[in-house]
């Protein structure tokens, strides 16, 4: 709503008499009004600003009843406009050319101890937003890139919707086919096939470590599923066996 005000640093008014000084309000005042006015004239309902908007404007739009949000901040004004169908408006000299965004129900709702403003039945219903809380700052990371690693997985698989098997399968698929170009390799480079081999092994060793079962027995029982043609084997974690990825997803 200060689109228009020009920053003035160390200015000072002076009047020899208690008239002026409500003339000079009674100027803000009027011009503030005419402001209002011209954002009333979008045939808003709800109007959100950037800034403070101060007792005043307030007022106006509460008697016209349009509810007045301040001190949005900017990225959230952004994604906001972006969900809602419309476009940020920087001046509201010709409402007809300014696309207003829409949805179903604004409410103030209570998280912990923040009041946050919550739009929904926005016009693209895709959008949403993720609440996350924990004991500790730790906690709340570890939940926050968890989070993250997931959504990337989620962009990515719409980018492109091939996926490959996990619980060691792609990894051991790999260590066995290089495994069997070493045998058929003469000289040195068979040694470093063979070595490139181990270290593809090693990720499901990995796996079976960190979920505490014996690392050892399982990779050599994947190991053998794989050289007698069972390409979809993988650690299945939840059992602590061999599963079938391709079954297990």
């Amino acid at each position: 709503m200060d689109t228009d005000k020009i920053k003035i640093f160390g200015s000072r008014v002076r009047v020899d008499s208690t008239a002026k000084v409500a003339e000079i309000e009674h100027a803000e005042k009027e011009k503030m009004k005419e402001k209002v006015e011209r954002i009333l004239k979008h045939g808003i309902n709800c109007f959100i600003n950037r800034q403070l908007i101060y007792n005043y404007p307030e007022q106006l739009f509460g008697a016209a009843g349009v509810m007045a949000i301040e001190h949005a901040d900017f990225a959230g004004v952004e994604r906001l406009a972006l969900v809602t169908g419309g476009e940020i408006a920087s001046t509201f000299d010709h409402p007809e050319l300014v696309k207003l965004g829409s949805c179903k129900l604004i409410e103030e709702v209570m998280i912990g101890e923040d009041k946050l403003i919550h739009f929904s039945g926005v016009a693209l219903g895709e959008a949403c937003t993720i609440v996350l809380r924990g004991a500790t700052q730790q906690i709340l990371d570890e939940a926050e890139r968890s989070l993250h690693d997931a959504l990337c997985v989620l962009a990515q698989t719409v980018k492109d919707s091939r996926t490959v098997y996990g619980g060691g399968c792609s990894e051991m698929l790999m260590a066995h086919a290089v495994t069997q170009l070493a045998s058929r390799t003469p000289g040195k480079e068979a040694v470093a096939m063979e070595s490139y081999a181990k270290a593809l092994r090693m990720l499901p060793t990995i796996i079976a470590d960190n979920a505490g079962y014996d690392s050892a027995d399982l990779v050599a029982q994947l190991r053998a599923a794989h050289s007698e043609g069972n390409t979809t084997a993988g650690l299945d974690m939840k059992e602590g066996t061999i599963g079938d990825m391709a079954v297990l997803g």
